[in-house]
C-alpha cells in the first residue's frame, strides 16, 4: 500500500479527487499539512484566544473532510477552502452572538452611511506598529477583521473577496473602506 508521502506531489485538486474516491483519512493528512497554518490564521482572526482558534481549526477540518465531495473544481481549491473557512467562522461568531448573517446585498442604509467613514490611505495601515495593530484589530467586529485579514494578510484581491463573501464589487470596496476607517480609529485610541 502506498503511503500518504507518495501523494505529496499531487496538485490540490488531484489530491481531493483521490481522497473523495478512496475516503482515505491518511491522504487527508496531506491536505491538512498544506492548509493547517493558513486555516489557523484565518480562524485566529475570528477567535478571542489561541485555544479557541485551535478548536475552530479542528472543526473547520472536520467540516472540510465532510464537504470534500462537494468540491466541483469551479474555482481553485485554495479559494474554496478559504470560502468554507470564512463561512464556517462567520457562522460560529454569529451563532455565539445569536444573530443571523447579514444580507448578501448592500442595503440602502449602508450606501447612505458611506460618508460617515473617511477615506484612509492604505500606506497608513501598512506603517502601523504590529503590537498596537493587533490590539486595534482585536477591538474590531469579526466581519471587519475578516475582510481586512483577507485583503492584507492573505493578499486577496477585491475579486477574490467578492467570490469568498458572495458580495458585489461595490459592497466589497465599501466594506473595506469602512473596516480600514474603523481600524485607524481604534489604532489612534490606543496608547
Amino acid at each position: 500500500m502506498e503511503t500518504d508521502q507518495s501523494y505529496d506531489h499531487l496538485a490540490d485538486e488531484d489530491l481531493v479527487a483521490e481522497i473523495v474516491r478512496s475516503r482515505n483519512a491518511l491522504l487527508f493528512g496531506v491536505l491538512y499539512d498544506r492548509y493547517a497554518q493558513r486555516i489557523y490564521n484565518k480562524c485566529y482572526g475570528f477567535a478571542r484566544s489561541e485555544a479557541e482558534a485551535q478548536d475552530l481549526t479542528q472543526d473547520v477540518f472536520l467540516h472540510l473532510f465532510l464537504k470534500l465531495p462537494s468540491f466541483k473544481g469551479r474555482s481553485r481549491f485554495s479559494t474554496w477552502v478559504y470560502s468554507l473557512t470564512y463561512n464556517f467562522c462567520v457562522n460560529y461568531v454569529n451563532r455565539d452572538k445569536h444573530r443571523k448573517m447579514a444580507d448578501k446585498q448592500v442595503r440602502e442604509a449602508e450606501i447612505g452611511d458611506e460618508a460617515a467613514y473617511p477615506e484612509v490611505d492604505e500606506a497608513e495601515i501598512l506603517q502601523m506598529r504590529s503590537d498596537k495593530l493587533a490590539r486595534a484589530m482585536a477591538a474590531l467586529e469579526a466581519d471587519d477583521r475578516a475582510i481586512l485579514l483577507l485583503k492584507y494578510q492573505d493578499e486577496a484581491s477585491v475579486k477574490d473577496i467578492q467570490e469568498l463573501m458572495d458580495l458585489g464589487e461595490s459592497a466589497v470596496k465599501m466594506r473595506l473602506k469602512r473596516a480600514r476607517a474603523k481600524l485607524v480609529e481604534q489604532y489612534r485610541k490606543l496608547p
